[in-house]
């Protein structure tokens, strides 16, 4: 039982000491292939959805519509993930493994907190909210259908977002990319039999995720309750602590405005493109969020892969270390916004077309692609560095980054923008956010950096 225990403390001291370049290839590629293939449950479902014959258009609208409902879902997965796992990484650089199971066993009892809250209020206000979220009568009975089903997953997916991180957390980044390969795996084999063969249409797609996310999370939490786990779910930490949940919830609280803000963003898009535009453009935001979402979830993996070595260097004070890992990080992260940027915004009927064979669709999303898509090279910047801010635990400031790019820019840009340019000016909203919020993101961390270093190193002593 020691001897076990000591090779898990050696994984984890290698977040310290392995040779940096390799330690990152192995810690980001499992998360890039995780988080390629954690999209493909959604776009999966995008895809087929768009390509049933005759109703197509409308049921990838309504699928659209339900999307800022997924997002909020996801969003209290990540509140309690993504505010407890850099927190445990932190604690086992210092040496106290305790203290992380703690953490993991509050986080255990929020996600399971926020699945019956949050499946029982969308259960009863369904309708409202999808009409509120911009649901129109052609389209509201397919995202009804889907999002019936869907919903009594809601536990699945808190708990395999939002453990999985605190696999990743260990430096376990290939445990990580197999709990999520195999929920998507199923996903997209049940996707087309349920659809298409069963004839379930929408029905058969939320049903394929709801069983996909099942299986994932009974991986996950069986993985975190065995002794190949460093840090281990234990019935004694299964209580409510509320100083605990408080740090878990000070960190958690940036990436959850970041998600449920993009939900906010999503439904604001929505019902500014109906009362603007129609159904019509309601489904191109439905297609090119799908496309935004391929391009950034790999270089979230990057983020992903690399935030565990800064928070476990930030608890041991390796201040070098932590400065090459963000270099490599902006090296890999910017590079790809660049190159998508380039890509969407010179061929944006070709990535429309993986989505529909709406010839009035592909032509539409053909003219406000390379608006929409004109900023996401400057958005690498806002990834990298605000994701070294969480690692080192700084949740003020993730937190006004978070709020930054879409409440303070994007949300009211979104709403006075039509005003004066008509339906056009919603797309021009996120070009001009995706700029200027991480050129501020860039600015504060060359100018708080070395600040926050000295006063970790300053608490030791």
């Amino acid at each position: 039982m020691r001897e076990g225990n000591k090779v898990l403390e050696k994984k984890d001291e290698l977040l310290g000491s392995a040779p940096l370049g390799p330690l990152i290839l192995k810690m980001v590629l499992p998360a890039v292939t995780a988080q390629i293939v954690n999209v493909l449950y959604s776009i999966v479902d995008r895809i087929y959805i768009g390509h049933m014959e005759g109703v197509g258009r409308q049921a990838l609208t309504g699928i659209g519509v339900c999307f800022p409902i997924l997002m909020l879902i996801s969003a209290f997965s990540a509140f309690a993930g993504m505010g407890g796992a850099p927190r445990a990484a932190i604690w086992m650089g210092r040496g106290e493994p305790k203290k992380a199971e703690r953490i993991l066993g509050n986080s255990i009892i929020m996600l399971l907190c926020f699945s019956l809250v949050l499946t029982t209020f969308f259960m009863l206000y369904r309708r409202q909210v999808i009409l509120a979220f911009g649901g129109s009568e052609a389209t509201i009975g397919y995202a009804m259908e889907y999002l019936s089903i869907y919903l009594w997953g809601t536990v699945f997916v808190q708990c395999s977002i939002g453990l999985n991180l605190f696999i990743t957390c260990q430096g376990q980044s290939r445990i990580a990319m197999i709990s999520i390969l195999i929920g998507a795996g199923t996903n997209i084999i049940l996707d087309p039999f349920l659809i298409f063969v069963l004839q379930m249409g929408v029905k058969g797609a939320a049903l394929a995720t709801v069983i996909s996310q099942a299986l994932s999370s009974i991986w996950i939490v069986s993985f975190l309750a065995s002794k190949r786990s460093s840090i281990r779910i234990r019935k004694e930490n299964l209580k409510p602590d509320l100083k605990i949940m408080g740090s878990i919830a000070a960190l958690g609280i940036a990436p959850f405005i970041m998600q449920s803000t993009e939900s906010l963003v999503t439904i604001v898009l929505n019902s500014g493109l109906q009362k603007y535009g129609g159904d019509l453009y309601v489904a191109t935001i439905t297609i090119m969020q799908s496309v935004m979402q391929l391009i950034i979830a790999p270089l979230q993996g990057v983020q992903q892969g690399t935030q565990p070595i800064i928070s476990y260097n930030f608890g041991a004070h390796n201040k070098n270390r932590i400065k090459k890992t963000i270099l490599y990080s902006f090296a890999i992260i910017f590079t790809g916004t660049t190159l998508s940027c380039l890509a969407t915004v010179c061929f944006p009927e070709f990535f429309a077309s993986f989505f529909t064979t709406d010839k009035e669709l592909i032509g539409l999303v053909g003219k406000v692609m390379p608006i929409f898509m004109a900023g996401i090279w400057a958005f690498g910047l806002q990834l990298v560095f605000q994701s070294a801010f969480m690692g080192m635990g700084q949740a003020k400031v993730s937190l006004f980054l978070a709020l930054l790019r879409k409440i303070i820019l994007l949300i009211p840009l979104a709403l006075i923008l039509p005003r004066l340019f008509g339906v056009y000016g919603i797309y021009y909203a996120e070009p001009i956010s995706d700029i200027v919020a991480p050129l501020v993101t860039t600015l504060l961390f060359l100018l708080l950096f070395s600040s926050i270093m000295e006063k970790e190193m300053g608490a030791k002593k």
